[in-house]
């Protein structure tokens, strides 16, 4: 395998997109309701239709249980019809190419009913992940999510993604940047695709935060994922601010994000340089149990997790032309630096223990 580089988030050099194919234009997208009967209207309390307090209308005492065991049945067997109706139209969907993606192969049905699923009792029962400040998120337009990046493998930037999805209110998605060896790895290619992940680069940056998405970046890069573990949540240097300029050209607010939990995962002891060139990664971690463990030793320790979305910083009130301005890039950068670091400081100092 080649050498990884990371092209630098302010590149703003026009790269050739693959468009996969999808539906014909002017169909409607695929995300569809499960089948199932619909609930009607509730009829107010006291509305003369109803039946009187006392008739027959009213159940009897002694009725409730049977009634409620078959009505409980019944439910229960209708949701599971759903549930199925609703995979095997799911399954014809994906079998007849009757779904769609954008023009960076992101496949929004797949993520909700599928990546989000298996990514999910890792978020909620592995990692426990409490989720503070998603408030801060807007509820639509364009937003840059900046957050710390740690852990060895990126498991912070997939668990950020359910947090916005599952705890915001409107159900955002978050369309994440990433590395270009992200894109040369067999299968891990074709599911950060498909999960709405796309390449470092600042025109597709700005493109997805114009057309009203939320966009997530770490600026760290390997020097933070990759980082000793006597260094963990010490923050690595944020680049040329490339991430500032793409949000002041767009006009989207940036919103800082602290990630706390995902540094003990897997405690980064030593770093096998040789052989990371050889397989050419950008490194190659020794932890306490990996690799002497095998396969079990690539198991990530389950720590307890918060994610916090910090007070976002506005950039609309700029002129156009600041996004050229090197002191406002580097001002901005070192600000929303500073409110990530304070926050993982505060969190550390309110954090109980690293498993609990």
């Amino acid at each position: 395998m080649a050498d990884a580089k990371v092209i630098p988030f302010d590149d703003d050099r026009s790269r050739a997109r693959r468009r996969p194919g999808g539906r014909a234009d002017g169909e409607a997208a695929a995300v569809r309701a499960l089948p199932g009967p619909q609930q009607g209207p509730q009829e107010p309390e006291g509305s003369p239709e109803g039946p009187a307090p006392g008739t027959a209308g009213e159940a009897a005492p002694g009725a409730d249980a049977g009634a409620g065991g078959e009505t409980g049945a019944g439910a229960g067997a209708g949701g599971w019809e759903r549930r199925l109706a609703g995979g095997l139209a799911f399954l014809r969907r994906r079998v007849t190419g009757d779904y769609e993606v954008d023009e960076f192969g992101y496949d929004e049905e797949l993520t909700d009913q599928v990546l989000m699923s298996l990514l999910r009792p890792l978020y909620e029962k592995y990692f426990r992940v409490e989720v503070k400040g998603v408030e801060n998120i807007p509820a639509e337009g364009g937003a840059l999510i900046v957050a710390n990046h740690s852990g060895t493998l990126p498991l912070d930037g997939l668990m950020m993604q359910v947090a916005v999805h599952d705890h915001h209110p409107a159900g955002r998605h978050l369309r994440l940047l990433a590395a270009d060896l992200v894109f040369v790895l067999p299968v891990v290619n074709e599911l950060a695709r498909k999960a709405g992940h796309t390449l470092a680069c600042a025109e597709d940056a700005e493109r997805l935060l114009r057309s009203g998405e939320i966009v997530g970046v770490m600026p760290e890069g390997f020097k933070g994922i990759g980082k000793p573990f006597g260094e963990r949540y010490k923050l690595q240097r944020f680049g040329r601010g490339g991430f500032v300029s793409t949000a002041l050209r767009a006009g989207v607010p940036i919103v800082p994000c602290s990630i706390v939990g995902a540094e003990e995962i897997y405690p980064m002891v030593g770093n096998a340089k040789t052989l990371a060139r050889v397989l050419g990664f950008p490194y190659f971690p020794l932890t306490p149990t990996f690799p002497w463990l095998g396969p079990l030793g690539a198991l990530p320790l389950p720590t307890k997790w918060t994610i916090q979305f910090g007070e976002p910083i506005p950039t609309d009130s700029y002129a156009p032309e600041a996004a050229e301005d090197p002191m406002l890039m580097f001002n901005l950068t070192d600000q929303v630096r500073e409110q990530i670091q304070h926050t993982l400081y505060k969190l550390l100092v309110q954090r109980r223990s690293v498993f609990f």
